[in-house]
């Protein structure tokens, strides 16, 4: 037996994250004493027609979410129970819809710091309606071997340690989460253990009071005694002292309150929780509650540190009458499935690894590139070109490489609006569409035709030198096997209007007097290409491969040079159309050949 959560128990969750991280937790006690998640909906507006992904086991476990109350129990009937976890500002609002629904009986409320006036609200519209309201600022309720509301009970290895996967004989109530957890404990090493235990939370005013639990434990067979963990402020335990001492109970009753350190501080300092307030004239302080609870005939142990040997002395008491039977514990209980980190640390497992990377280690303070530090290259003098290098070559290169790389990307970051990239892009931020998007519709146009063409020219020039191919070999080979030279032509420039990029390029390279075999053999085509068509010539693609292979980047590469420079480019040109607010671009007639037939007759269906 139990009391307010049981093994019939089906929750619903309001609220965000902070539910799912209760969930959690509950999946965590489902688990361990092998029953179901009883958790069967959220509710959460922002999130409603979407699901939360619970841990069980090795398993997930989808769970809906709703936009309300009424719709999560119309989808689940059996839901009787509701844990608010909303803003405090809301959790009124939440906990009355939660109330008024005719198939939940119980509410229990997370949240911390509700207004005194709603608290006291919520607290009478569940007497008025029959119901129970738990909290506010409650840990939540536990009952051992059968349910768990919130994350009271703590962790995993805690639910174990206090024997919470089976049912023992003591209940607890504490306004303290945290004792909560300390209590069940208690009981579990000096006693048997638990029936339910109850965090009603440290307000000044709870929607149950202690005397409404006590009732419910002494309807509960199961439970032989019961444990109530006080504190300073409020008449709360002194009702309870009121209520045990009326007539004679069939539960025992262990009181503890803490606060006597008030005694030696001024009168009507606040304490942690907001009910923990001692009056100026004295009353609701420790001493008064615990002379209370004495003389109502509870059991209150002089000191916290007693506590332990007096639920023992008193299980003791209980097992002598014959009122409670020696427990026998499972031989063998489930263990939560460690993730594969965790496996991993304790080298319980091997992990086939599901990619492969040597050039970059982000698992460090901060990424390494082939093995470098990014700060320190940064400091010690280094660019973007010897990242480029590292990244994709895994070499550093040297300054005169970095400078032809860095000329390279000046001299191909853009050229104008009209290329086939830099339209695409334009007309996709003219449609409104975002800086991402828009810059890849840019570059989907990088291929044979634009831009794409570096790669290939690498190889094929690469090729031809490897081979000690002549000229004019080499034209009849790539004519016989792959069609016209990558890297060789151009739509505007020609040997009268040459491209400034290629002579630029070309010039400086030439200047450092390094060997250049690729790019003297793609100088040598244009001299034959051009002789047949004077805009044969060596366009910026075929320059930029065959200086790239010559100072050996690997040629599956190539292309990622043009594709960097010219991002940042695009990127350019959709700033520069959104920095105009311009409008959607529709072609005029006039730039269409409309070559379709005329309009016709549409002939009858046969």
């Amino acid at each position: 037996m139990s009391i307010l959560a049981n093994k019939d128990t089906r929750v619903v969750i309001q609220g965000g994250q902070a539910g799912v991280n209760a969930a959690r937790r509950m999946a965590e006690f489902c688990y361990l004493i092998k029953r179901p998640l009883n958790v069967e909906a959220f509710v959460y507006p922002p999130d409603a027609g979407k699901t939360n992904e619970i841990p069980y086991g090795s398993g997930l476990i989808a769970i809906p979410v709703y936009k309300s109350i009424a719709e999560a129990t119309k989808h689940h009937p059996s839901i009787n129970t509701s844990l608010v976890y909303i803003g405090a500002d809301r959790a009124m609002k939440g906990g009355m819809e939660a109330l008024d629904d005719s198939h939940i009986k119980v509410v229990s409320m997370i949240t911390e710091g509700v207004p005194e006036k709603d608290a006291k609200l919520l607290g009478a519209h569940a007497r008025k309606l029959g119901k129970v309201f738990n909290g506010p600022s409650s840990i939540g309720i536990i009952s051992a071997g059968a349910c768990r509301l919130g994350v009271i009970g703590g962790a995993f290895d805690n639910l174990v340690l206090s024997k919470l996967y089976r049912e023992g004989s003591f209940g607890v109530i504490t306004k303290s989460g945290g004792l909560s957890n300390e209590i069940i404990w208690i009981c579990s090493q000096f006693a048997d253990g638990i029936t339910t235990a109850i965090g009603i939370g440290g307000d000044a005013y709870p929607g149950t009071d202690y005397v409404s639990y006590l009732e419910m434990f002494e309807n509960d067979p199961q439970t032989k005694a019961v444990v109530i963990v006080g504190e300073m402020g409020g008449d709360l335990e002194e009702r309870a002292a009121e209520w045990y001492g009326a007539k004679k109970r069939r539960i025992k009753l262990i009181g503890v309150v803490s606060g006597f350190c008030q005694e030696s501080l001024p009168k009507g300092m606040k304490f942690g929780h907001a009910g923990a307030k001692e009056g100026m004239k004295g009353e609701g302080s420790a001493r008064s509650k615990s002379d209370a609870l004495k003389k109502a005939g509870a059991i209150v142990p002089p000191t916290f540190g007693a506590l332990g040997p007096v639920i023992k002395e008193t299980y003791e008491e209980l097992l002598k009458s014959g009122q409670v039977k020696p427990v026998v514990e499972p031989a063998t209980l489930p263990r939560l499935p460690k993730s594969i980190e965790e496996a991993m640390k304790a080298d319980e497992v091997m992990v086939a690894p599901l990619i492969r990377t040597t050039i970059s280690d982000d698992r460090g303070d901060e990424p390494c590139y082939d093995g470098y530090p990014a700060s320190e290259l940064i400091n010690k003098g280094y660019e973007i070109p010897h990242v480029i290098g590292l990244l994709w070559d895994k070499r550093l290169i040297s300054k005169q490489e970095a400078e032809i790389i860095k000329r390279i990307m000046m001299l191909s970051a853009d050229h104008g609006p009209c290329v086939s990239g830099a339209y695409a892009t334009i007309l996709a931020a003219c449609a409104g569409i975002g800086l991402s998007q828009a810059v890849a519709a840019g570059l989907i146009m990088i291929g044979p035709r634009f831009g794409g063409a570096v790669t290939d020219a690498g190889r094929f020039f690469k090729y031809a030198v490897d081979n000690k191919m002549a000229v004019d070999e080499f034209l009849a080979y790539m004519k016989k096997n792959h069609g016209p030279v990558p890297g060789i032509g151009h739509r505007v420039k020609s040997l009268r209007n040459p491209d400034k990029r290629v002579k630029e390029l070309v010039g400086y390279v030439k200047s450092l007097n390094i060997k250049t075999p690729c790019l003297d053999f793609a100088l040598e085509v244009e001299k034959v290409t051009a002789v047949k068509k004077d805009n044969l010539i060596l366009n910026v693609d075929g320059t930029m491969a065959a200086v790239l292979v010559d100072i050996g980047f690997p040629v599956d590469s190539l292309n990622g040079f043009f594709i960097l420079s010219r991002t940042i480019g695009l990127i350019g040109h959709w700033v520069d159309q959104k920095r105009q607010e311009s409008r959607l671009i529709r072609l005029f007639d006039y730039l269409v050949n409309y070559a379709a037939p005329k309009r016709r007759e549409v002939p009858p269906l046969k």
